[in-house]
């Protein structure tokens, strides 16, 4: 399973609105005859890849698999029904899938005489697909807050300079963290401060994500990389506001405006809706602050700085509105590790099913 599962890892950032899967075939005397793992939408499923490494020796071989089989026609056949077509004996999954549409598949090989072991190693894969899983579970992208900052949390001197407080690896890490996910959204203000690139760099690669900018009046500069052809882009302005004329490759999306500010949670379930399965926020404090007040945020991975800028330096979040220590959003803090000179943090908001509170 853990052969399967890194295989899954492969194709992180490339599969959606699909999840990640791996899958490694056993023949009869435990010894590998095939793998695979699935590589995009409309491509072969992870169990199909691994039959066809396989050929006849998958039958009566055992198929462990990090997401259960699937039971449904899409652009692919059921997963469940090429198994039993191989004659495989035995099928050891890691989580169930939770898509509806999808689910069913341990129940149809029970049926047909299949032996079938689930959740095996369950939280370690739910772990490797947690973007995809937390997305279908909420019906909304899975939300990843990065950012970087001092040790006293600010993310800017007092005089605006921000490059770099973090160092060459952490920059480098970032740029791997963005190809996991299908978008990548700021907001206005970090637009026309930074006018930041949002693609990928350092030899990072992968396909890159979705560029997503929040401007309620619809105002980006013409200039602004974002809208370059390295990746296309989304400009989401306020319902009414004025449509920018954007190169073809890009497009506009307009939402709601709630109490002066973009309806973010129209703006996920929107970008759900086109197949957006996880989002990774490098705006600003603001926009931070808003998908946290809203409680849309999933995922937060921070590169602390070790330096100090004092009081006068910009902070990395704006206000929640908290005002007692009883109100503070908690989050659980899951990994530490060094990259170079900064420390990397990588906190959730809640744990994924099977692990402990």
């Amino acid at each position: 399973m853990l052969r399967a599962i890194g295989l899954a890892a492969a194709a992180l950032g490339r599969t959606s609105p699909n999840p990640v899967v791996g899958c490694v075939l056993l023949g009869p005397d435990g010894s590998p005859v095939g793998e695979g793992f699935h590589r995009g939408a409309g491509q072969p499923h992870a169990e199909v890849e691994a039959l066809a490494v396989a050929g006849a020796r998958a039958r009566g071989a055992t198929a462990v698999v990090t997401l259960e089989p699937c039971a449904h026609q899409g652009r692919t056949g059921p997963c469940a029904d090429a198994l039993l077509r191989a004659g495989v004996a035995r099928v050891v999954y890691a989580v169930p899938d939770p898509n509806p549409h999808a689910a069913g598949g341990a129940r149809r090989l029970r049926e047909a005489g299949v032996e079938v072991v689930p959740e095996v190693l369950r939280a370690e894969a739910e772990r490797g697909n947690e973007l995809w899983l937390t997305a279908v579970r909420a019906a909304r992208p899975c939300v990843t807050w990065k950012f970087g900052g001092s040790l006293d949390g600010r993310s800017a001197a007092p005089d605006g300079t921000s490059r770099w407080i973090t160092g060459q690896r952490a920059r480098e890490d970032v740029h791997a963290l963005r190809a996991a996910h299908d978008a990548v959204l700021v907001g206005s203000g970090t637009l026309r401060a930074d006018d930041p690139h949002l693609g990928l760099r350092h030899a990072v690669s992968g396909r890159p994500p979705l560029r997503v900018v929040l401007d309620r009046a619809g105002a980006v500069p013409s200039h602004a990389r974002v809208l370059d052809d390295a990746a296309p882009t989304m400009v989401v302005i306020g319902r009414g506001a004025p449509r920018p004329r954007l190169p073809r490759r890009h497009e506009v999306l307009e939402v709601p405006v709630v109490d002066g500010d973009l309806d973010i949670r129209a703006l996920t379930g929107e970008l759900y809706e086109r197949g957006v399965r996880s989002v990774l926020l490098e705006g600003g404090a603001r926009l931070a602050a808003a998908f946290a007040a809203a409680g849309l945020l999933d995922r937060v991975v921070a590169y602390v700085a070790p330096l100090l800028l004092g009081a006068g330096g910009r902070p990395v979040l704006d206000d929640l509105g908290i005002r007692t220590l009883d109100d503070a959003l908690r989050l659980r803090l899951d990994e530490v590790s060094r990259v170079g000179e900064d420390v990397r943090l990588v906190l959730r908001a809640r744990p994924l099913p099977g692990e402990p509170v």
